[in-house]
């Protein structure tokens, strides 16, 4: 035998193994499809082209990583699918921001130049989110990798808008979008970030335009509250809940908007809260998106009082009802008009005050809507957009989940999925950007709109002639737009019927198996995806095809104490410095760089220094991952906890370790090549058992998306059973010169031959890890192949599990580790052999223990073991319980009962000064107030625990004191 020992380093250094295992993946092609099989796909949830790694994307691509990789060693034929996307808005700020530097403005360039330079710089940086991806041990195909501005992902956007426009499910209209003022474009949902702020909530007096009305208080006024007051100049009514006899006798009536002039209506409306505030609600239709609904069921006017850099207009825009083109403009007060929308209130405020309509001002904490890349309050803003008529599309969206065809994981998603689909609006498609897909629609100078693939066929299907000019529309279409397409339009979907039927890797791959997303974007991707795909991806019967057979939902990644991470908080972890390390000093540095608070960065920095004093040390890869998918529970958002990453930091080094132990005791001995289980003895029946069980395990876990019941399973069976039981359980039989040397060879082909399953048990979580220690391993049992990626995964063989040698097992386990208590608790040390004195055994049990006593006398070093009677009282001795079975070791002439007492009495004191420490700290009314509630209840928890120690040492102490 060679010296294979020598092929595995004395220390495992993951970042060299990192480095060299990924490249020759890579290169040799292994991502790819093996063409064999049954079909397994997945699709990459595209990362924004400008982004960076974050603890979201590391525990997406864990998931992801190890559902592929399970599946190709299946035997499945495998693709997982690369891709990312534009990221319209990010990615212009991007290069503006580089132009400002420069002094230069997009429209200095113009459009066509503009675009030029972003396509530069996405050569240059984009792929920086590629190639940290690769640092996880991602094994997707790059060679089939895929950019939602591509050509072939390009055209199929064009298709699919010129065939809803068609169908009379793509239009346009003037309706309420969220309108970033700075950015001049309208955003979506997920675009906005809802931010808690101090604000102040302001009462109006409206008074009734019949003087002699009055309330039931007797005011001749109605007391309005809001946030917003500039938006005032643009009330329709004011709305009373149908049901609040206070104003029963009003509705209906008019009152006077303040400034204006104007009469507006009292309505009523269930919108409206009756117990909140004075039960009187402003309706401003052109600027709230509830107000918007309000005003369509009351069938209000729509008064848009702001341009589109949120400033007052000279003349309003009004419509007579929502959904409608301006009818009429209304002239605004002169004194308002070009005041920006902060000014303006102000202004109103100031005005208010001064003519006596302003009844109070109260502080209120508010959740104002910013935009998540300028940072500015958006407005909702009447706007002419692209829209898609989405209820036709949702039917079928509706029945697939219903039906069950596309199943949630876990199954409360689909009723996520289900209320939002049942209430579904329409989907604001255009955005007032450069970069993205440019809408292919065209204007002639009246106005007349012609949508088509290109300008060409524009003017064949409408017979235009050349002289007649045509623009095309400056919008550009919603990332999600395309990411919408997202599974079919990167297997190379065309939409023309014959290409797409000879399409290899559409008509194999697609419908994908599974999308592994977070819960924030069902609606927002999930959703949009399961609609167009079925909309334009058929079966051979002609019915829609699903996008996907399976969601997979996780939760959000939180920090240790489960707060969301976020750079306002100083919590956000990098995976790239959990894998490779990073210094206190740079850590501190990328935590507080751009915070424009001096405090906030002073405190952040402050708690930095204290958390991770010596910066945060490499874990490497594969501990990474493991962390990621042992904590991948279904559904529920985890807490990552470094100490998790430490303790599979020192997994990986157990394994490193225990297989450089294995093969240094098989080094130059003879391994059996052939299973004989005619030799195996309980050890070797027990730990072959248990396998088949931890395989098993891993399979049902795998199936049903619990990530972490596998991981659980691998490192239990790795650690605890293989590592500290088995192999100290050969160690008796390789060194006993008395054993056939034929036992030994078969003791360590076992040995190899468990710790090489349990390798391919553990590759699609710790692939590194694995791939490198296989490589050595594998060929010492006779197994061949280039790679463990394309190894068979361990399936369990029933026949093979041994429940008589597990039960026989747990006894040897329950005994040794009874004896090993006793001999810590009592401070014994492991160099004295022990009597042991059993009771009431059965004689099932004694033969039991008889099969296991040689096993227990090497592995618990006990000289002796003797059963006694019911009736026999045992000498002094230290005890513990197995079962049912007493477990008995003699203390006399085994210590010295004075030293013994005075080692204990210091342990005693030490321990009751640390309980009383914290037991007068949880007494301290103010602590106990001040303190977060998980440090209180931390505190709680070491209280407890010291005194469980102060009881279990006077234990001893009274036991040894009767000696």
């Amino acid at each position: 035998m060679t010296d294979s020992a020598q092929n595995i380093a004395t220390t495992y250094d993951p970042t060299e193994i990192e480095k060299k295992w990924y490249k020759t993946w890579e290169d040799n092609g292994y991502f790819k499809p093996s063409q064999k099989g049954d079909a397994f796909s997945i699709m990459i949830p595209p990362p924004n082209v400008t982004g960076s790694l974050h603890m979201g994307h590391g525990f997406n691509n864990a998931i992801m990583d190890a559902l592929t990789r399970y599946n190709r060693m299946m035997g499945k034929n495998t693709l997982w699918q690369p891709g990312t996307d534009h990221a319209g808005i990010a990615t212009q700020m991007v290069v503006e921001r580089q132009l400002a530097a420069q002094d230069i403005s997009r429209h200095d360039l113009g459009r066509e130049k503009f675009i030029d330079k972003i396509w530069e710089w996405k050569e240059q940086s984009g792929n920086n989110i590629t190639n940290q991806i690769r640092r996880l041990g991602s094994s997707v195909d790059w060679s089939r990798e895929r950019f939602t501005m591509d050509d072939g992902l390009s055209n199929a956007v064009k298709e699919v808008f010129v065939r809803l426009h068609k169908e009379g499910l793509i239009y346009r209209g003037k309706r309420l979008v969220n309108w970033d003022p700075k950015l001049q474009t309208a955003l979506s949902d997920l675009e906005v970030e809802s931010v808690e702020e101090k604000g102040s909530l302001w009462h109006f007096k409206y008074f009734f335009e019949d003087q002699s009305l009055r309330t039931q208080d007797g005011k001749d006024y109605l007391v309005v509250a809001t946030t917003r007051p500039e938006t005032l100049l643009g009330d329709s009514a004011v709305a009373v809940h149908p049901e609040d006899q206070r104003y029963a006798h009003l509705v209906g009536k008019n009152i006077v908007l303040p400034i204006s002039g104007r009469l507006v209506p009292v309505v009523a409306d269930e919108y409206v809260e009756k117990d909140f505030g004075t039960g009187c609600v402003k309706i401003t239709p052109a600027h709230d998106f509830n107000d918007y609904e309000v005003g369509k069921r009351c069938e209000l006017p729509v008064i848009n009082i702001f341009n589109k850099n949120a400033e007052v207009l000279a003349e309003f825009e009004f419509i007579a009802k929502a959904g409608e083109q301006i009818s009429k403009t209304i002239a605004a007060p002169a004194e308002y008009i070009g005041l920006e929308r902060f000014a303006a209130r102000k202004k109103l405020v100031e005005q208010a005050q001064a003519e006596g309509w302003l009844e109070q001002i109260q502080p209120y904490d508010l959740k104002a809507p910013r935009g998540d890349r300028s940072g500015v309050i958006v407005e909702p803003l009447l706007t002419d957009q692209w829209y898609v008529k989405i209820a036709p599309l949702a039917e079928p969206a509706i029945k697939a989940v219903k039906d069950g065809e596309i199943k949630f994981v876990p199954e409360q998603y689909s009723n996520m999925y289900m209320a939002w689909m049942n209430n579904i609006q329409d989907w604001c498609i255009s955005r007032q950007l450069w970069w993205g897909h440019r809408i292919p629609a065209w204007y002639d100078v009246d106005g007349n709109i012609y949508v088509g693939r290109n300008e060409a066929e524009v003017r064949a299907e409408n017979n235009l002639a050349a002289d007649i000019i045509l623009n095309q529309d400056e919008d550009v279409l919603d990332t999600w737009f395309s990411s919408g397409l997202w599974t079919f339009s990167t297997l190379d979907w065309t939409g023309d019927a014959k290409k797409d039927a000879e399409n290899y890797f559409l008509n194999t791959f697609h419908s994908t198996d599974v999308l592994v997303t977070g819960f924030d974007i069902i609606f927002f991707w999930v959703a949009r995806m399961i609609m167009m795909t079925m909309h334009f991806m058929k079966n051979e019967d002609g019915t829609p095809q699903v996008p996907f057979k399976t969601v997979y939902v996780h939760g959000l990644v939180r920090d240790g104490e489960g707060q969301k991470m976020s750079k306002s908080k100083g919590n956000v972890l990098d995976p790239l410095d959990l894998i490779d390390g990073v210094d206190l000093e740079t850590l501190v540095k990328k935590r507080t760089t751009g915070l424009m608070n001096p405090k906030q960065a002073a405190k952040i920095e402050k708690s930095t220094r204290k958390e991770f004093p010596e910066g945060i040390q490499a874990y490497g890869t594969d501990a990474v991952r493991f962390t990621f998918c042992a904590l991948a529970n279904t559904g529920r958002d985890i807490k990552f906890d470094m100490k998790r990453v430490e303790g599979y930091r020192n997994f990986a080094n157990k394994i490193w370790n225990g297989t450089r132990f294995v093969l240094m005791n098989v080094e130059g001995q003879t391994v059996g090549q052939e299973a004989r289980p005619d030799l195996w003895e309980l050890p070797e029946q027990w730990i072959i058992s248990r396998l088949q069980k931890a395989e098993a395990t891993v399979h049902q876990a795998f199936a049903t998306y619990r990530l972490d019941l596998a991981a659980q399973a691998i490192y239990e069976f790795i650690w605890n059973e293989y590592c500290d039981w088995y192999v100290e359980l050969t160690k008796p039989v390789l060194n006993d010169e008395n054993i056939s040397e034929e036992r030994k060879a078969e003791v360590r082909r076992v040995l190899l031959a468990v710790m090489e399953a349990s390798l391919r048990l553990a590759h699609p979580i710790m692939p590194y890890l694995t791939e490198e220690i296989w490589q050595t391993l594998a060929p010492m049992i006779g197994l061949g192949g280039d790679t463990i990626m394309t190894a068979a995964y361990p399936v369990a063989d029933s026949a093979k599990i041994n429940d008589p040698a597990e039960a026989d097992m747990h006894w040897l386990q329950g005994l040794i580790g009874a004896v090993r208590n006793i001999r810590g608790e009592m401070g014994l040390g492991n160099a004295r052999l022990l009597p042991v004195l059993l009771q009431n055994t059965t004689d099932a049990e004694k033969a039991q223990i008889a099969r296991i006593e040689p096993l227990v006398k090497a592995l618990a070093k006990v000289e002796s073991i003797t059963f006694l009677t019911q009736a026999e009282q045992p000498p002094l001795s230290s005890s513990s319980v197995v079962g049912h079975v007493s477990v008995f070791v003699p203390m006399k002439g085994l210590i010295d009962p004075k030293a013994e007492l005075g080692r204990l009495q210091k342990d005693f004191d030490k321990v009751q000064k640390q309980h009383d420490q914290i037991a007068g700290k949880l007494s301290n009314e103010g602590f106990v107030a001040k303190a977060p509630a998980a440090v209180v209840e931390g505190e709680k928890v070491k209280l407890a625990e010291f005194a469980d120690q102060l009881v279990k040492i006077k234990a001893n102490m009274d036991q040894i004191a009767a000696l």
